[in-house]
């Protein structure tokens, strides 16, 4: 890929996944990107566990959640609590040009890492923030999660609960974060080229509530202009087009169809699945008798995809013109051909050449996916950085001594 941040450097202090993964889009891009743990543990997320998933246990010796979040950054150790480790760390932020945090407002005060601070160490960095609802108004302060402050507050869970369910759905790992730091490396981008233009060194912000927003902005618009607290929905199983619905095979797999324009599809579409009646059927044609008789055409649809198992109806469709496709399992996912050609996955290696292979930023450059990268161990490069800002081995050492660096 196109090394687009070459030379860039990023100074990340953050944690769990949502900014790290910001961070890590940069890195895939090019950047220098160095994780700033403390001694005292690192990350939290290197401790979290996912549904009983425990490094070691997979096919690689890697934490699946950390390569994720954090590949192709460097990391380094230091207590910003001492003198000797805010110290590095204001050697390490005069040679950045983004410093990337997740930190509340509260923390980065009594920190010393608030805005002005890291101004003061140099006038001309970029300051990116990640937030669970915004730098501003009275939860600005308050922590956030992707669970509670996209998937809940933002109206996410909400929307994609059928009304009536018993319980509302739940959010896999990372449903939100993930996105959200897309959005915050993309905002640096802008702010990077915007000083390369001016001079003038912005300070960018993302939050999870934002990023649900924007993601739910149709609902969310529709209850502004119309009053409703969800655009309206058919109940499981029924649509009020029949066309753009989901229809379950005789093996008890999905398919998704995706005709937006009906009256484009439907009679090719009916002779393709064997029910040439249908295109003929004066319910059903034009598209607004078929929307106004949804109901009979998707009982039509629902016994017709019933009679066969998904084999025969990928064959079936596989020049429909129309979109649709399978419903597809995460593992599925990894052997989807298209994702093969598109190099959508990276080939990656652990300490004992066994291979993995994980998910890169989604933007590519020259259709040229980034280069294979491991996520840091804790403080792996805590020696080399502090080398590089001028350290010598007798400094080094007396610093680890201190308990200013790890």
């Amino acid at each position: 890929m196109a090394r687009i941040m070459e030379g860039v450097r990023v100074v990340e202090l953050a944690s769990w996944t949502f900014v790290p993964a910001a961070g890590a889009a940069l890195a895939d891009w090019g950047a220098d990107v160095i994780k700033v743990e403390d001694i005292r543990g690192g990350d939290p997320g290197r401790q979290l566990v996912i549904g009983g998933l425990r490094r070691g246990t997979g096919k690689a010796d890697v934490d699946f959640m950390m390569e994720i979040g954090n590949r192709g950054k460097r990391s380094i150790g230091l207590d910003l609590k001492t003198e000797g480790g805010r110290e590095a760390f204001a050697k390490l932020i005069a040679t950045a040009d983004v410093f990337l945090t997740n930190w509340l407002p509260g923390p980065r005060k009594r920190a010393g890492v608030d805005v002005e601070d890291i101004r003061a160490m140099n006038p001309n960095i970029i300051i990116a923030r990640g937030s669970g609802q915004g730098p501003r108004g009275q939860d600005a302060d308050r922590g956030g999660f992707d669970s509670a402050s996209y998937t809940a507050r933002g109206g996410v869970a909400y929307a994609l609960t059928p009304p009536g369910a018993e319980y509302p759905i739940s959010q896999g790992p990372a449903f939100g974060d993930l996105p959200s730091g897309m959005t915050l490396a993309g905002g640096v981008a802008g702010a990077l080229f915007h000083r390369q233009r001016t001079g003038e060194a912005k300070i960018v912000d993302v939050s999870l509530l934002g990023q649900a927003m924007w993601a739910m902005a149709p609902d969310i618009t529709a209850a502004e202009f119309f009053g409703v607290d969800r655009i309206p929905v058919a109940q499981p199983g029924q649509a009020l087009n029949p066309v753009t619905n989901r229809y379950k095979t005789s093996d008890g797999r999905w398919i998704q169809l995706v005709f937006l324009q009906p009256d484009r599809f439907w009679a090719d579409f009916t002779r393709r699945i064997g029910r040439p009646e249908l295109a003929e059927d004066k319910r059903f044609v034009p598209s607004a008798n078929l929307i106004q008789n949804s109901a009979a055409a998707t009982a039509e649809l629902t016994a017709t995809f019933a009679e066969h198992d998904l084999e025969h109806w990928t064959k079936v469709l596989a020049d429909e013109k129309g979109v649709w496709s399978v419903m597809a399992s995460p593992k599925e996912v990894l052997d989807d051909p298209q994702v093969s050609a598109n190099d959508y996955l990276v080939t990656n290696t652990d300490d004992e050449g066994k291979s993995y292979r994980y998910i890169p930023a989604p933007v590519q450059y020259d259709e040229t996916p980034p280069l294979p990268a491991r996520s840091p161990e804790y403080g792996a490069d805590t020696e080399v950085l502090l080398l590089e800002l001028g350290y010598d081995w007798e400094q080094i050492a007396a610093a680890k001594e201190a308990g200013s660096v790890l």
